[in-house]
Order: structure tokens, then C-alpha cells, then sequence
């Protein structure tokens, strides 16, 4: 199963690309970032940030699609930026008609780590090593992308009966 991951963001959107044999097993097959220009205005990044995913949709043929929900920072304006990137992942998944699954930090954390709470090290390291690469991805929204997908590899091989709750091409995880 190909999972593209994404770690949403208005400056750099992460993705990883993963090819999933098993609940266990799972290797990297691309990842990297999506950057825009930072002194342009909202309207023109998110154009760009669509016109980019769709870029890294067409090359890595994805079979679904896993990306982090949002979670609110102390930065309002951040955040609504952040929200206004991820409607554009969500946008350009659906007009391809792949199954998306939304997953908190916490539960890729748990799901990587075994608790919710591990730091972005952690992290990285986990990410290096369900995939056997020799150094942690870089970015760092890459290898958040990448922990995306694995979590999806992990989840989905439950199926639907074990953690999934269906809503048109939606799931997400109860």
C-alpha cells in the first residue's frame, strides 16, 4: 500500500511517500518538503502550495493519503494559516478521490513511540528506524510527514472493524 503522508503547513508542507507491506513493515519510497515564498501574499501560497501537491501527487502516485490534524498553538494567525494549508492537502486528495485518514499528534506519537508524549528526537529516531534509513529524514516536516504515513501503515492494517469510524472518503480513527 503507497500512504503519502503530509505534514501541513503554509512555509514548508512536509510529505513522505511510504510503501507498506505490513502492520510492521514499511519503507521509504520519497519524501522532502513544499515550500512557498514567504513575503507573498495568503492567496498566491496557497496557490502555489496546490499547485505544488498536485506536482508531488502526479510523481509519487499515492494510494491514500495520511495527514496530521491541527492542533491549536498559542499563534492564532499561525494556526488559521496552517488550517487554510491543510485545506488545500485535503482539497487536492479528494479531487483525486483517495482515502484520507486524520491522525492527532498524540496518536502518531503513541503509534511510533508508544506514548503520546515523545519529543521531536524521539521522534526522528523512531522514524529512522521502522523505515531502516541510515539517518534521520531531513527536513524535519519530512520526517513528520513520513511519521504520518507510518501510523496510517500501522492503523489501517487493523482494517475497518478495529479503530475506524467511515464518512464518504474520510476516516478517521476513534
Amino acid at each position: 500500500m503507497r500512504i503519502l503522508g503530509i505534514d501541513p503547513g503554509i512555509g514548508i508542507c512536509g510529505f513522505g511517500l511510504i510503501e507498506a507491506t505490513s502492520r510492521t513493515k514499511a519503507r521509504a519510497l520519497d519524501y522532502g518538503a513544499v515550500t512557498t515564498t514567504i513575503d507573498a501574499p495568503l492567496p498566491s501560497r496557497l496557490k502555489e502550495m496546490y499547485d505544488s501537491l498536485n506536482e508531488v501527487f502526479d510523481q509519487t502516485k499515492p494510494e491514500m493519503v495520511a495527514v496530521e490534524k491541527l492542533f491549536f498553538s498559542k499563534n492564532i494567525t499561525t494556526g488559521i494559516a496552517v488550517a487554510e494549508a491543510r485545506g488545500i492537502v485535503l482539497l487536492v486528495a479528494e479531487q483525486r478521490g483517495l482515502p484520507i485518514y486524520e491522525y492527532t499528534p498524540n496518536q502518531i506519537k503513541k503509534s511510533l513511540t508508544g506514548y503520546g508524549t515523545a519529543n521531536k528526537t524521539q521522534m526522528e529516531e523512531m522514524v529512522r528506524v521502522h523505515l531502516g534509513l541510515e539517518k534521520k529524514p531531513k527536513p524535519d516536516d519530512a520526517a513528520d510527514a513520513l511519521a504520518v504515513a507510518i501510523t496510517c501503515g500501522f492503523l489501517y492494517q487493523l482494517g475497518p472493524d478495529e479503530g475506524y469510524r467511515f464518512s464518504n472518503s474520510r476516516r478517521d480513527i476513534i
